[in-house]
C-alpha cells in the first residue's frame, strides 16, 4: 500500500482488539490484491433512539490503479459482524475490478433472430 492505512473509529470506545482486527482484515485484501494504494476504514455508532439498540456503520474506501472502491455496512448489531460484511463486500469488488484489469469480463453474445424463412408446416 503506498498509502498508510487509515483507521478512524467514532462514538466507540477506542479498543486495540477492534484496531488489530482492521488491521488484519486490511492486510488480507493487500495480500489477495497487492495493487491497493490506500485504504481508509471508518467504524461508528450513530446516535440512534433507545429501542433500536446499538447499530454500527462501517465505511471502507480502497485505492487502486485508476479507481476507489467504496463499501458502506450499515446497521449491523455487532462491529465484528459489520467489518466482515464490509470487507467481505470490498473483496468482491475487487475480484471484479481484477477481472476488468485482466480483461476476463464475461461478454454475452447475441442471440440470432429465429430463420423467418422456415415454412410453418415444416416446423410441425
Amino acid at each position: 500500500m503506498q498509502t498508510p492505512l487509515q483507521i478512524t473509529i467514532r462514538d466507540i470506545e477506542h479498543s486495540d482488539a477492534l484496531e488489530t482486527h482492521i488491521r488484519d482484515k486490511a492486510a488480507k485484501l493487500e495480500e489477495f490484491f497487492e495493487r491497493i494504494t490506500s485504504c481508509r476504514v471508518m467504524v461508528e455508532m450513530p446516535h440512534r433512539h433507545q429501542h433500536q439498540g446499538k447499530q454500527f456503520k462501517v465505511r471502507i474506501d480502497i485505492g487502486v490503479p485508476g479507481s476507489e472502491i467504496v463499501v458502506n455496512r450499515d446497521h449491523a448489531e455487532d462491529v465484528y459482524v459489520a467489518l466482515r460484511d464490509g470487507f467481505d463486500s470490498a473483496k468482491r469488488q475487487l475480484e471484479e475490478y481484477a477481472r476488468k484489469l485482466r480483461g476476463d469480463v464475461k461478454t454475452h453474445q447475441r442471440k440470432s433472430p429465429p430463420d423467418e424463412d422456415v415454412d410453418a408446416d415444416e416446423t410441425r
